[in-house]
């Protein structure tokens, strides 16, 4: 089990339905903090696709998607990856204004995941997008909207220490940004999360932008799919967590490709045939709006502000019998 992390002296500050309790309050508040600084609405969203419509997302480009065949159609459906493509063509279909947007709870299972603190087969993450226009694709734009979203954090900060002052945590004024080649530069003798470990414990809250895009040495800081994200544009929400010392990722999001974008990303990924997809036609054919959007965890996010060691304390998924028995000789308790 050496991929999990047991900190030195750990002790759950709320029991098992104090936490449940707890994670209902910071869930219900962040949610109405975000659709307010966002002018977002709620809708309802898919837990399965069909992969031939191209809106499944294929992460690093590695992980299986849970395929199925359904008795009743014959052909077969994908468990959702993520909602990255399906939220842009929803907002179209929705006819919603420029500038407002939706969020949904998103729910998915990516069953390569490597099982650890921080890492489940389940996601649950706020899955938002909103309309933008096409002269708001820039980096002012989209560093707004992260100040936006932050705002909600250190609301949702300041509400939960009122009702738990014993649950103190430690994010600043402001988010800190910076392009990963920066970070590059910074720490060039370091590996890509080693470089995401040294700024944020030393900013405790970064906007670490441009993922997926090249950097100078030829290489890239981590992998980003190539159809929803322009990679000039995008951008990973990083906190430090003491629990644990490490950065904790809480969110993925960016402005959405557009045609230059989309052709210039799949061929650099040789990728090209999926631009025969339905939903890239629309992109490049711009029948979809211009957007920007991401996904923020749920369960990160209360691990994050109840201080808990294992993801498993605030989520109920399937983990191994060793990580099961590890935990419970630690007085880690797994929902």
């Amino acid at each position: 089990m050496e991929k999990l992390i047991i900190p030195e002296g750990y002790v759950s500050k709320l029991s098992l339905l104090e936490t449940q309790i707890a994670i209902k309050k910071i869930k219900d508040f962040f949610e109405s903090e975000l659709s307010r600084n966002l002018s977002l609405i709620r809708v309802s969203a898919p837990l399965m696709v069909r992969p031939e419509s191209g809106l499944n997302d294929d992460l690093n480009g590695i992980e299986r998607a849970v395929r199925f065949d359904m008795l009743e159609t014959k052909y077969d459906v994908e468990i959702v990856q993520s909602l990255a493509k399906w939220k842009r063509m929803a907002l179209g279909s929705y006819r919603f204004d420029t500038y407002t947007g939706l969020y949904t709870d998103m729910n998915a299972i990516r069953r390569d995941e490597d099982l650890d603190n921080i890492h489940s087969i389940y996601v649950d993450q706020w899955d938002w997008e909103k309309i933008i226009k096409k002269e708001d694709r820039n980096k002012d734009t989209l560093m707004q909207i992260v100040k936006q979203i932050y705002n909600a954090f250190k609301s949702t900060e300041k509400y939960l220490e009122s009702l738990y002052p014993f649950l103190r945590n430690e994010l600043p004024e402001d988010i800190y940004f910076i392009t990963t080649e920066e970070l590059l530069q910074l720490y060039p003798d370091k590996a890509p999360k080693e470089r995401e470990y040294l700024i944020t414990k030393d900013k405790k809250a970064v906007f670490l932008t441009e993922v997926g895009k090249k950097l100078s040495d030829g290489s890239i800081h981590d992998g980003r799919a190539a159809d929803y994200d322009d990679w000039n544009l995008n951008g990973d929400i990083l906190f430090y967590f003491s629990t644990l010392d490490i950065a904790l990722e809480l969110s993925s999001m960016g402005i959405r490709v557009d045609k230059e974008a989309l052709l210039r990303q799949l061929t650099e990924r040789n990728q090209m045939h999926k631009a025969d997809f339905p939903f890239h036609q629309d992109v490049i054919n711009e029948k979809v709006p211009f957007t920007i959007g991401g996904g923020i965890g749920q369960s990160r996010m209360c691990m994050y502000f109840l201080q808990k060691a294992h993801i498993g304390e605030v989520q109920s998924a399937v983990w191994s019998e060793d990580m099961i028995e590890l935990c419970r000789k630690n007085e880690i308790h797994l929902l």
